[in-house]
This record gives C-alpha cells, structure tokens and sequence, in this order.
C-alpha cells in the first residue's frame, strides 16, 4: 500500500504555470472561483457565501495535505501571484493505488489551455511521485469542455453511472474517466 507525504509541500512548474501552495492570500480568489454558480455549475457542492467560507475551504484543503490525504495546488502563472485556478487529487486511495484528479479555473483564463498544461504535469507527478497505477476523474457528463481536456490528456471514459448522487433536489449523473500507468 501506498504512504503518502507531502511535506515537504511539492511546488511545481510547466512552461508557464507554477502550481504551489494555497495561502490565506488566495481568499478574494478562492472567494470570486467558489461563489460564482457558472464556475460552480458542474462542481455539486455549496457556492462560498463569504471570506469566511473561503478561508475555511483553505483549511480543508491545508488539513489534507497535513494528514496526507490530499493535496491541491494553486494554479499561478510564473512570474504573478495571482491564483487563477485549483487542481488536485482527491479521494486518494493508497489500498488501490488510484488517486482522483479534480480541477476549477476562473472564467476569464478559459480556452487558454492552462488546464490540459496542468494536468499533463498532475500526471507525470502521480504516476513517478506519487507511485499511482491509476488516476481517476469524474466529471458532469454535460461538462464537455472537462471531458475535451480528459481527453486530450490521454483518459479513458470508463462508466456512465446514472442518478448515483443527490445534489439541490436532483439526481445527477456522473461520468468516469481513467488513466493507467504506462
């Protein structure tokens, strides 16, 4: 079974991002990306209501790097400190060597291809770093600008599970997407 530490905290670079550590710093960003419903649309958790609600999604990111149980990243470009977007692993499974990738971005840096940038790096850390044999992601089967990215970054639809989760008094569907070790 995998045992994972992230500390210390990796920090990590592509051609034009760097991925570090979220900070308090990060709350008007964090604030503007978790509050905004279109940003939010295809995420089935709670819009952030306030600084208050952000600085504690902070924490709840910072708890499970510290537990080693998760860890996202910042998304920056080199050279601003300005966070335009998370990305991480979630519902890590050391047991089965499979982590979930999951991944937001601020509106305003759509379609520039800082996704599929990070992601591609996300990979290469899971598969050499962190020892995984697969990676997951399970997006809204309408989010198609996700599953372009999925897809370009060489995942594999997987399932289709329908009505599996209750969210705002709906049955939604989710789709699985995988990758395996090379």
């Amino acid at each position: 079974m995998l045992n994972f530490n992230f500390t210390p905290f990796p920090v990590i670079e592509t051609e034009r991002l760097v991925l570090d550590r979220l900070t308090d710093k990060d709350v008007q960003e964090v604030f503007d990306l978790r509050s905004n419903p279109e940003t939010m649309k295809y995420i089935p958790r709670p819009l952030v209501k306030d600084h208050e609600d952000a600085l504690e999604h902070i924490r709840t990111i910072d708890e499970k790097i510290e537990t080693n149980v998760g860890i996202n990243w910042a998304i920056r470009l080199k050279g601003n400190t300005k966070l335009l977007g998370i990305i991480g692993y979630y519902r890590m499974q050391p047991e089965n060597y499979r982590a979930e990738i999951g991944y937001i971005l601020s509106p305003d840096q759509h379609g520039k291809g800082i996704i599929p940038e990070a992601v591609k790096k996300l990979i290469t850390f899971g598969f050499e770093d962190l020892k995984l044999h697969s990676i997951e992601a399970v997006i809204d089967p309408e989010n198609y600008a996700s599953e372009k990215v999925l897809q370009k970054c060489g995942f594999v639809k997987e399932a289709h599970l329908r009505e599996v989760e209750f969210w705002d008094g709906k049955f939604l569907d989710k789709v699985i997407y995988s990758l395996l070790e090379k």
